[in-house]
């Protein structure tokens, strides 16, 4: 019997793992030095760390780029069972590699282009790219008024994009979008401004806390001017007093929300943080020191949002003619001297944070993390009594209407688009072709796919800009679905998708990555027993069971799928599809299809959330439909035939000042306006809230 040889003891897999070795280690001490080491160090540490770095980046260049050919089979990881970073690694040119294009990472910067791999290399990719793959403009990396990319971004920069679910829950908050849109009642603005000033008195005091731990007269004349700022902050609070007769005389009780929020700050303040001693218990100044970044790090949360929202605000609202009753309000966190008080406080988190190990950085993350769910649950405990367009959730539970959710797959849910991922398993594991036979077929498939596609998009296209026009639209998308069926047709005629093994289909579903914040929105949605909803995913992916199996593993609940199938035969699939969904055509048809289910019910409310054109009818026939992503052939499109597209904040400002009493709804059906979002949490915040 045949003995297999350990990977180690082959000469190129033992080069292999030293150069990663190597790799590792000098990648390792990089980062932790230019992390603990001042600025100015950071020459002196690259002149004796980089040589080292760039021998030990060529030499995993070597193996990746250069050695595959030469390693043995069980050598090579199955794209399958490992993760996608190493599938990219090995395949560098392949289909899921082409979808995840990125910038050139920190730690392959300081090797020139010529020598990096080829996946992070800037350059087009050159291999095979699986049909309707290249077509789909859909961003993976969306960005948002949050932040850029930018790998300059501090400490508190960092924290507060990673955390935008919350900001997002802060936004489409009840409160903040009727006191934004002008219609709050005006005993609800007063009962906030009085918890408000108890937060803010707990506030100016953590400060004070703050500065008698920090040891470094810096920090010390920060802390006392950012105690100042909320002084005076609370100044303007009295003046609020005065403005909506609130009786300064009369004590009002902090509510839950409140004091949940404000011993949370007093307690971070005074050293009570879970596995840090107390204050009077820290030995050494530089110990007192992380009780002060802690302080600021459950601070700087608040700062922040205000600041953002004043901003946001004043962008959105019309405060010239001096009738937004909450004018004053918007303007005091609009103004310059709030937002250089915002920076001043994220300046000294990243300044406090330096000299911080991981473990003590992982509580710094924590705190501010925390403070950011509190500042959201504080705008959700405002008592609110009158009509509100969020969250839909609401208005819809079993005593109500049915909230109907329709959703796209690829590209709306995943990371990376089910075709690719079906390829990558034929070209590593089908035995009757090669794989550069295979890689060869996906080219010549996807390069005709590609080229009729923009021939096709470009022949819908009406010569100008038209009015909103639903028929003609229709008309024009039934010579894309002629297109869609011919192309499914070459696909099954070449042989590529015969040889599959289910099993392998399932596997590859279970370790689908779906896009940030997907997969919390639908288990909260099928967890919530009071909500009368129900969940559909239409798609054209060729194989279902990829799609059931992505969110039965992830225990995204029950969701009915409404996709394409690949038909097996002992389980291993024969290259047929059975067609179900092709086209905009079949999508619109299989959504009126599943509404006629619930013909009884006269309250349905409909959300479709899409990327692509294929979406657009549905998009346009849900009472709300929601475009994610950036796809420039969906607004190329949509555009020409009168389609609005509005961002979903001011979307949803501009509703609730229509709302009126007992009436009040965020859309309706062909109305010709698509909402835009940047990612699956404002989705989550304005259908489900907090």
């Amino acid at each position: 019997m045949e003995q297999t040889i350990p990977s180690f003891h082959h000469p190129i897999s033992f080069f292999s793992s030293v150069s990663h070795t190597i790799y590792h280690i000098t990648s390792l001490s990089l980062f932790q030095l230019h992390c603990h080491l001042p600025t100015h160090n950071h020459s002196k540490t690259n002149q004796i760390l980089s040589p080292l770095f760039f021998a030990a980046c060529l030499l995993l260049h070597l193996r990746v780029c250069w050695m595959r050919p030469l390693l043995p089979s069980f050598a090579l990881p199955n794209p399958i069972k490992t993760p996608l970073f190493f599938s990219l690694l090995f395949h560098p040119s392949s289909a899921a590699a082409s979808t995840l294009r990125r910038p050139t990472p920190l730690f392959l910067s300081f090797l020139p282009a010529s020598f990096r791999p080829r996946s992070f290399s800037n350059s087009p990719p050159t291999m095979a790219i699986p049909p309707k793959l290249l077509s789909s403009s859909a961003s993976i990396a969306t960005t948002s008024s949050l932040g850029s990319n930018s790998v300059d971004h501090g400490l508190a920069a960092k924290l507060w994009i990673k955390f935008r679910r919350e900001l997002h829950l802060a936004m489409y908050t009840p409160f903040l979008v009727s006191l934004a849109s002008g219609n709050l009642k005006a005993d609800t603005f007063r009962h906030y401004i009085a918890q408000d000033a108890h937060f803010l008195k707990a506030f100016a005091h953590a400060y004070e806390l703050a500065e008698e731990c920090a040891d470094d007269d810096d920090a010390k004349l920060a802390i006392a001017d950012l105690r100042k700022a909320v002084l005076e902050e609370l100044k303007m609070h009295n003046s609020f007093v005065l403005d909506w007769g609130i009786d300064p005389a009369k004590e009002v009780i902090a509510t839950s929300a409140t004091v949940k929020y404000t011993d949370f700050l007093l307690a971070t303040a005074s050293g009570k943080v879970e596995g840090v001693k107390g204050p009077g218990k820290l030995a050494t100044p530089f110990e007192r020191t992380k009780i002060a970044a802690y302080t600021i790090a459950a601070m700087t949360p608040c700062m922040r949002l205000y600041a953002f929202l004043g901003k946001e605000l004043q962008t959105l609202v019309d405060l010239k003619d001096g009738s937004h009753p909450y004018k004053k309000w918007i303007e005091n966190y609009s103004c310059g001297s709030f937002q250089a008080s915002a920076f001043q406080t994220e300046d000294l988190l990243d300044k406090l944070s330096v000299s911080l190990t991981g473990e003590e950085l992982d509580i710094i993350e924590k705190l501010y993390h925390q403070g950011m769910k509190h500042e959201a649950e504080f705008f959700y405990a405002q008592p609110l009594d009158q009509p509100t367009v969020v969250p839909f959730a609401k208005d819809h539970n079993h005593d109500g209407g049915r909230l109907v959710i329709f959703s796209d797959f690829d590209l709306t849910c995943t990371v990376v688009d089910s075709s690719a991922i079906l390829a990558e398993i034929a070209i590593n594991q089908i035995a009757r072709m090669s794989s550069a036979e295979l890689r060869n077929t996906w080219g010549l498939l996807s390069t005709q796919y590609t080229e009729e596609y923009e021939q096709c998009i470009e022949s819908v296209l009406p010569p100008e800009k038209v009015e909103f026009n639903y028929e003609a639209l229709c008309k024009a998308l039934e010579q894309l679905s002629d297109f869609e069926r011919r192309a499914n047709t070459r696909v099954i005629e070449s042989g590529v998708l015969k040889g599959l093994y289910l099993e392998d289909i399932k596997r590859a579903g279970e370790r689908l990555i779906l896009q940030d914040g997907c997969s919390n929105f639908f288990q909260k949605i099928n967890g919530n027993d009071k909500l009368n909803s129900t969940v559909h995913v239409l798609s054209y992916c060729w194989c279902g069971d990829l799609i059931r199996s992505a969110f039965s593993s992830g225990g995204l609940g029950v969701v009915s799928v409404h996709a394409n199938e690949l038909t097996f035969q002992e389980s291993i699939s024969t290259g047929e599809i059975v067609k179900k969904v092709e086209s905009p055509m079949d999508k619109v048809e299989a959504f009126h299809h599943i509404l006629k289910n619930y013909k009884d019910d006269s309250k349905n409310f409909t959300v479709y959330i899409g990327d692509s054109v294929g979406d657009l009818l549905c998009l346009l026939q849900a009472d709300v439909g929601i475009v994610i992503g950036s796809s420039s052939s969906l607004r190329t499109v949509g555009s020409r035939f009168g389609v609005s597209f509005v961002p979903l904040f001011p979307g949803v400002l501009q509703r609730q000042r229509e709302c009126i009493e007992g009436s009040c709804s965020m859309g309706k059906s062909l109305s010709g306006t698509l909402y835009t979002v940047s990612s699956w949490s404002e989705i989550h915040a304005l259908i489900l809230g907090w």
